[in-house]
């Protein structure tokens, strides 16, 4: 018997009957990894992409460690999206057509709150769900977690991404501390180490390699005479890498305000980032970064220090920093998560002793590489796929990210796929939401209500 067939595992009979008629064969990787761990009960931190075969793996030990008979909320899935926890749902009830009266139930943001509660009246053994709608089913009393044993939280990245921590530590409030937590994410930041560190209990961790070296870093040095041709060199660098996101380093505030106000000038969706911005408009050039509705950041080192930038693209060097250590952490923010990354740096005449002591500590020589051709400088400039909304209204008025998320996928709305990144602050919210659909998105959101109140919406151009 193969070791990566699921009838190597100690499945239920039917599961695995059920299996071989839905032509699943082998365990993908993630699945052969994750699942003897999930049937022995053990908490999973397993980072698989969409497409892995990762619903399977949870949904077999989900149904695994069922009890059909008490007919009791015993499994929670929670999902950032609604069209994810439709899928997940669908496929939860294909792999258990083989056991019968089991009770599958769907809470999402963005449908009518009457019929779930009456659904949930009549009972279920797994509830899949995105993390507003669930907080606001469990705070109100229709839906008791008191017999939950399994908790799962599925593309976990993508919900904290959304602005879904407080609705996450709030459900996590009233599951049962003695319970099985499997936590499935893309990639692994720090906000999910937190969460791992505080709900999960010794995890097992699985991570399927990735197909490419994961600390790859491609560094490129390049010559350059005056000002202006430093700014037409990033601007070809951005041309021929067209990166969704870019770090422009620079060594003080002024040429950081300069260089954004440039490069906006010639198209391209830039913010600057130094220590002369007020607080509000830093947020606003974190959110904007961050959430992909601009893909270049000029930022000086004091100001970027400590940032938790994610699958960075590329960074640039307008001048090589004024030590070795520094250009080290600069370009260290390429390349991560698996990704390939790319740091370019300028450098002149006189940065000469810069390049020595690089050389040095880098134990290479520095050959300056050639510039892509001026006529790169002809194309249309990469625009962002996202933009972003900036709404009136935040914590202090009650609005959550589900909120948010519900009023854009509601009736005749958008897709939960088309929504980025939601960021709720005190008074004000930002979200993020394709390029093709801003306009629906900016009406439903204007013509609507949030909170049982109407707020102002404008796009954030640049």
């Amino acid at each position: 018997m193969s070791k990566d067939a699921f009838s190597s595992l100690s499945l239920k009979p039917e599961l695995l009957s059920n299996l071989g008629s839905l032509g699943y064969e082998k365990m993908t990787p993630i699945q052969a990894q994750s699942l003897p761990a999930i049937l022995a009960g053990q908490d999973v931190i397993a980072q698989a992409k969409t497409g892995s075969g990762k619903t399977a793996a949870f949904g077999l030990g989900v149904l695994q460690h069922l009890n059909v008979k008490r007919f009791r909320v015993q499994t929670l899935i929670l999902c950032p999206t609604r069209e994810l926890a439709d899928q997940v749902a669908k496929e939860i009830r294909k792999l258990a057509r083989a056991i019968h009266n089991i009770k599958v139930l769907t809470l999402c943001g963005g449908m009518p709150f009457g019929p779930q509660i009456g659904s949930l009246e009549h009972g279920a053994h797994i509830i899949v769900g995105t993390p507003g709608r669930v907080e606001e089913h469990v705070r109100k009393g229709n839906l008791s977690l008191d017999d939950l044993n399994l908790l799962v939280l599925d593309e976990a990245d993508r919900m904290l991404e959304m602005g879904f921590q407080d609705a996450l530590d709030a459900i996590l409030d009233y599951a049962p501390v003695d319970r099985q937590t499997l936590l499935f994410s893309a990639t692994y930041p720090k906000e999910i180490e937190k969460i791992a560190a505080d709900v999960m209990k010794k995890p097992v961790v699985v991570k399927v390699a990735a197909t490419h070296d994961n600390s790859s870093i491609e560094q490129i040095f390049y010559k350059v005479d005056s000002n202006q041709d430093r700014l037409n060199a990033v601007r070809l660098l951005l041309a021929q890498h067209r990166p969704e996101s870019t770090v422009v380093f620079c060594n003080t505030k002024r040429e950081a305000q300069e260089i954004a106000d440039d490069l906006e000038d010639y198209g391209y969706s830039a913010i600057a980032l130094h220590g002369d911005l007020d607080q509000r408009q830093r947020d606003q050039a974190l959110v904007r970064f961050s959430n992909k509705s601009a893909s270049v950041m000029v930022a000086t080192d004091v100001a970027a220090r400590g940032l938790d930038i994610d699958k960075l693209d590329c960074v640039i060097n307008y001048q090589l920093a004024r030590d070795t250590e520094v250009h080290v952490h600069r370009i260290g923010r390429t390349g991560r998560a698996g990704s390939q990354g790319i740091a370019c740096s300028l450098y002149s005449d006189n940065e000469h002793y810069k390049v020595l002591m690089l050389e040095e500590y880098l134990d290479r020589e520095i050959e300056p590489a050639v510039l892509p051709p001026l006529s790169l400088l002809d194309q249309p400039t990469f625009r962002p796929a996202m933009v972003t909304l900036l709404i009136d209204g935040g914590k202090r008025q009650k609005i959550r990210p589900g909120d948010i998320l519900g009023a854009l996928t509601g009736e005749n709305g958008i897709r939960g796929d088309q929504v980025g990144k939601i960021n709720v602050f005190d008074y004000c919210s930002y979200v993020a939401v394709m390029n093709d659909v801003a306009r629906a998105a900016y009406k439903k959101l204007e013509k609507g209500k949030l909170k049982g109140r109407s707020c102002r919406v404008r796009q954030i151009r640049g």
